[in-house]
C-alpha cells in the first residue's frame, strides 16, 4: 500500500511554475456575414457575404524561415502554469479573411457618389446585387489578427491510466479566450483609395479543445480545434476617416503547433 501510494504520487503531473511557448499554423473557415459600409456619400449593408481563408502554398523556405514565418496563417502563444492543471497564456491567431470574389448578395441602403454617371448610385431596398472587383474587394489578409488571452485546463491521461509520463505524456486541454482584433484590412470600395494600416477594429471570444503530446518533459506537438465569435465595429476601409465598415461572424480553426515547456519557478 505504501509503495502504491508513492508510485501514484510520482506519476502525478507537476506543472505549477512551468512556462511554455509554441508556434504553428492554422486553417480557418468563416460563417456568412452582414457587412455595413458608411461614409460621407453612402450608407449601405451587404447581407450573407461569403468569405474564405487564404492558405500559403507549402514551401519550407517560407514556413520554416524566421524572416518569412508570418506570411502563412499562424498561431503563436506563451503561457504560465499557476496550477498543475491550469495555465494562463497570451497569443495571436494570424488568420486571413478574404471575401469571395464575384458573388451574388443583397444590398440595402443608398449610394450617392459625386460622379453622377456612377452605375452604383441609387437607393436600394433589399435588392439583389452582383459584387465584383469594380464594386468591392474586401479582405483582412495581413491579417485577421486575433490577439487574445486564454485560460486552459490541462489533464495528463497518464495520471488517470497510471503510466509513467516522463518520456511520453498525452494531455487533453480545453480553453476559453477573449481578445481584440487588430487587422490590416485591404479594401477597394467604389474605386476609393484603400487604407493600408493596422487598426484596432473590435473584439473576439473563443473556445478550443486539443491534444498535446509531450516528449521527454520538454518538447511537444499540439493539435487544436478552435471556434469563436468576432465583432468588428470599426474597420478602416479607405484613407478617409469618414469611411468605415462593421461586421460580425463566427470562425472555426484547425491548428497544429510545436513548442517547448520548462520549469522556471519552483
Amino acid at each position: 500500500t505504501i509503495t502504491s501510494s508513492i508510485t501514484e504520487i510520482n506519476l502525478t503531473t507537476k506543472n505549477k511554475g512551468k512556462f511554455y511557448f509554441y508556434w504553428g499554423w492554422n486553417k480557418a473557415q468563416y460563417s456568412y456575414s452582414d457587412i455595413k459600409f458608411k461614409g460621407d456619400n453612402y450608407n449601405f449593408s451587404l447581407f450573407d457575404v461569403a468569405a474564405q481563408d487564404r492558405q500559403t502554398t507549402w514551401d519550407p523556405a517560407v514556413y520554416l524561415n524566421p524572416g518569412s514565418m508570418t506570411i502563412p496563417q499562424t498561431v503563436a502563444r506563451i503561457g504560465y502554469y499557476f496550477h498543475d492543471n491550469w495555465n494562463l497564456s497570451a497569443g495571436v491567431d494570424h488568420m486571413k479573411y478574404v471575401m469571395v470574389a464575384q458573388q451574388y448578395t443583397t444590398i440595402d441602403g443608398y449610394i450617392d457618389l459625386d460622379d453622377p454617371l456612377s452605375e452604383f448610385n441609387g437607393v436600394y431596398d433589399n435588392a439583389p446585387i452582383y459584387v465584383d472587383e469594380d464594386f468591392l474587394e474586401f479582405e483582412h489578409t495581413d491579417g485577421l489578427n486575433y490577439i487574445n488571452l486564454e485560460i486552459s485546463r490541462v489533464d495528463n491521461l497518464g495520471d488517470y491510466l497510471n503510466w509513467n509520463s516522463k518520456k511520453i505524456q498525452l494531455n487533453l486541454l480545453e480553453s476559453f479566450g477573449a481578445g481584440i482584433l487588430y487587422p490590416k484590412t485591404n479594401s477597394t470600395l467604389l474605386s476609393k483609395e484603400k487604407n493600408d494600416e493596422f487598426h484596432l477594429s473590435g473584439f473576439g471570444l473563443s473556445f478550443k479543445a486539443g491534444i498535446n503530446l509531450t516528449l521527454f518533459d520538454h518538447f511537444f506537438v499540439q493539435t487544436e480545434l478552435k471556434a469563436g465569435y468576432i465583432d468588428m465595429s470599426d474597420i478602416r476601409t479607405t484613407n478617409s476617416s469618414a469611411d468605415s465598415a462593421s461586421q460580425e461572424f463566427f470562425f472555426f480553426q484547425r491548428n497544429i503547433s510545436f513548442g517547448y515547456i520548462f520549469q522556471l519557478v519552483k
